[in-house]
């Protein structure tokens, strides 16, 4: 009998289908049609990239890149002040007021270098100079005094004024707000449990700053040297000094005053330990602009 004829598209047999590889699916590029899965996926991988990988801050303390044209003009005027070498003073100050170029009030600053050496500790100084036309800005006195005394700060315009009771309020809950603290002497022995807190901030009253007031001083005296303009100084531990001595609204006159009362007191509390050159370098400066050698 004649074999049938199996038609061409005929279902392969068994043993054939074992020997076929399984097709595999094309991929098509995702497209309109695909009904934005493959686009839906994207933004799912990226969110999942941001939670693996957090985000760089910025480091504090550093400040962001000045921009090409700003770094251009600081450039050329660090090489104008480089090429002039060191000015006289009223020279300096006349300079200072033409770079100015921010919008607030400037403060005006001096920085000495100072030949000392600073692993010796009667090598080191410090002290307060009042200033004949002030720094500019209003100061926050805190007064530990009590009775009499403490009634004559307050006369006086010290903004905050206590004993015992301030220096628990300062011990205990971190109250900071002032910018320089003056002590009687008969509360020294209270005030002293502060110098963690105090010590670092430079707030710590001392003798050799004018903020320790001795029994038979005036305390209203020291108040109002200190709301008037008495700047304090010390070295730090490379042998620099640095003030704030006025504001770039201060007339020419008057910063010439108070920078040579600041750098003529300084020179005066030359230590005895000190041998050749006491003052290395002075340089002006303020707030955003470079600094000016001063020939002094």
């Amino acid at each position: 009998m004649a074999k049938e004829k199996q038609p061409k598209d005929a279902a392969p047999e068994a043993g054939a289908e074992a020997l076929t590889p399984p097709a595999v699916p094309e991929t098509k590029p995702a497209g309109p049609a695909d009904g934005g899965a493959a686009t839906a996926a994207a933004p799912a991988t990226a969110a999942q990239a941001a939670v693996a990988e957090p985000k760089r801050k910025k480091k504090p303390g550093v400040a962001p890149r000045r921009g090409k044209k700003l770094r251009n003009h600081l450039k050329n005027l660090e090489k104008k002040l480089r090429d002039a070498g060191p000015m006289p003073l009223k020279q300096a100050v006349a300079e200072l007021k033409k770079m100015k170029r921010a919008k607030f009030d400037e403060t005006v600053e001096v920085h000495m270098n100072l030949g000392i050496d600073v692993t010796q500790s009667d090598q080191m100084i410090r002290g307060a100079i009042p200033l004949p036309h002030g720094i500019g800005k209003s100061v926050r006195i805190a007064v530990f005094a009590q009775a009499d005394k403490a009634d004559q700060a307050r006369a006086a315009g010290a903004d905050v004024v206590g004993g015992a009771d301030l220096v628990e309020r300062v011990q205990k809950e971190g109250f900071l707000d002032f910018d320089v603290a003056i002590a009687t002497q008969d509360m020294m022995g209270q005030v002293s449990r502060l110098g963690k807190v105090l010590g670092p901030r430079g707030l710590m009253p001392t003798p050799k700053a004018g903020t320790v007031v001795p029994a038979n001083g005036d305390v209203a005296a020291a108040v109002r040297e200190f709301k008037a303009g008495k700047v304090e100084y010390r070295s730090d531990k490379t042998g620099q000094v640095h003030a704030g001595v006025g504001k770039m609204s201060f007339d020419d006159d008057k910063l010439v005053a108070n920078v040579t009362t600041f750098v003529e007191q300084v020179k005066a509390a030359k230590p005895a330990a000190v041998k050749g050159t006491f003052v290395n370098a002075v340089t002006l400066s303020a707030t955003m602009s470079p600094g000016i050698r001063l020939a002094i």
